[in-house]
């Protein structure tokens, strides 16, 4: 019997959909499932739902148990095939709400801040030590285990695990399987979706759609881009920063408009705030789903957690399929978040925690050889690579001036604050996260 470990058990939704695709796999539901968390409440409440689920649709085949509290992670990972990541450290209260106001008295704005920025800076700041603590765990009681992470930054966490530990790692991210037909779909090309070939690689939340055929062969860029320019220039809608970069760099990438329109030095611009509106940019767009989300959740715990008749669907979530593939030697592609080793994408540093293709069968993950990107494209990504690679150094080294140096490197700070500013803003930030961060030199 396999043991799957799942750590930040009460994610309750993102639970659901991992674990309950778990149990829809014939090879991998006969298994143990270790839900670890540090909130008593929210970890109880993810076990009934999971009974619920087991039992409506597993016939129990499934043995869950519940740990709580660092003093028991050790015994949650022990003997793990597969560990499960989707912690968040310091939640939306107090850790969030500062990532968002404290830059907002600076004229920094932001709209999701979870993977750059300074946001996504000192969201890493204060994951980092508790990945650490995790990898020294894993080391000792679960060695072979594979690590599947899910948490934002993920090519900052990823990257630092697989340079920094010795647990085998890989980022997964919910965009690359939904990106071409999201896109097609959007541009009213919805009979060009089944069967439809894609090669997407660069960095996480910044991959790029390098290539995309229908089922016959015929290249569907040269639609797309038609019909991309024409929707951005008749009317307003949620995907304007994305299309633009069709115009402006030749190709689509995979996370949101409002996530990629922080990314950049060209749209969140105080000097030109007419781009918010004329780019339908969402600021503070993340604090908002965080309280939506607080507020739905006692609607969904009926629904999730006092539900005895509860059943699950299969979802597009990679997990599931990646346990499977390892266990039946079946294999499965996926879209990862690996270490760019052997120039897997070229034009991009080996230290680079990359996106791109890779197989997964009984013998681990096997990440492709994409070649080069695009020239604009490997510069986009390069400018958010500088900024992760800092910030892993900020954190293994420990030292303020490295934290300063992540934020003058981050392209939509840089654009907008003077160095002192930057200086100010760190210090700041690192005084209002207090124990949520270690401490720097």
């Amino acid at each position: 019997m396999i043991k799957i470990t799942f750590m930040g058990a009460g994610s309750t939704i993102f639970a659901k959909n991992v674990l309950g695709d778990c149990m829809c796999s014939e090879a991998v539901r006969r298994c143990e499932i270790a839900l670890y968390d540090i909130d008593k409440t929210r970890l109880e409440e993810s076990k009934l739902m999971l009974d619920a689920i087991n039992n409506n649709i597993n016939e129990n085949r499934a043995v869950i148990k519940t740990y709580l509290g660092v003093e028991n992670r050790k015994e949650a990972l022990r003997g793990a095939d597969f560990v499960v990541d989707a912690i968040q450290v310091g939640g939306y209260e107090p850790c969030t709400v500062i990532d968002f106001e404290i830059p907002k008295k600076y004229g920094l704005r932001q709209t999701i801040a979870d993977t750059l920025g300074i946001g996504g800076i000192m969201r890493a700041l204060r994951t980092i030590p508790v990945l650490a603590d995790f990898a020294h765990d894993m080391e000792e009681v679960c060695p072979n285990a594979w690590f599947l992470n899910y948490t934002n930054p993920m090519a900052i966490l990823s990257g630092y695990m697989q340079r920094y530990t010795g647990v085998k790692t890989v980022g997964l991210c919910h965009s690359v399987q939904v990106c071409s037909k999201y896109l097609l779909t959007a541009l009213g090309m919805e009979d060009k979706v089944e069967g439809c070939r894609d090669l997407i690689a660069g960095i996480n939340h910044m991959g790029w759609l390098l290539e995309i055929y229908d089922k016959d062969g015929n290249d569907l860029y040269p639609e797309i881009r038609r019909r991309a320019a024409e929707k951005n220039a008749s009317e307003k809608h949620g995907d304007m920063v994305r299309y633009e970069y069709i115009r402006r760099l030749g190709y689509y990438c995979t996370e949101s408009s409002e996530h990629n329109a922080e990314y950049n030095p060209f749209f969140i611009k105080s000097k030109y705030p007419e781009l918010i509106e004329a780019y339908q940019i969402p600021l503070d767009e993340y604090p908002r789903r965080c309280i939506k989300q607080i507020e739905d959740w006692k609607k969904q715990k009926e629904e999730l957690v006092n539900n005895p008749t509860l059943t699950h669907e299969r979802s597009h979530e990679y997990g599931s399929y990646i346990i499977e593939a390892m266990v039946e030697n079946k294999p499965f592609k996926l879209g990862g978040n690996v270490l760019n080793t052997g120039n897997l994408i070229e034009n991009l540093p080996a230290d680079a925690c990359v996106e791109v293709p890779c197989m997964v069968d009984g013998v681990g993950i096997h990440p492709t050889r994409v070649g080069r990107l695009p020239v604009q494209c490997a510069a986009m990504n390069m400018t958010n690579i500088n900024a992760q690679l800092m910030t892993i150094e900020a954190a293994v080294t420990r030292k303020r001036e490295h934290v300063y140096q992540a934020a003058m490197l981050d392209p939509h700070t840089a654009a907008e604050l003077s160095i002192d500013d930057i200086v100010k803003m760190v210090d700041e930030l690192i005084e209002a996260h207090g124990d949520w961060l270690p401490k720097f030199h």
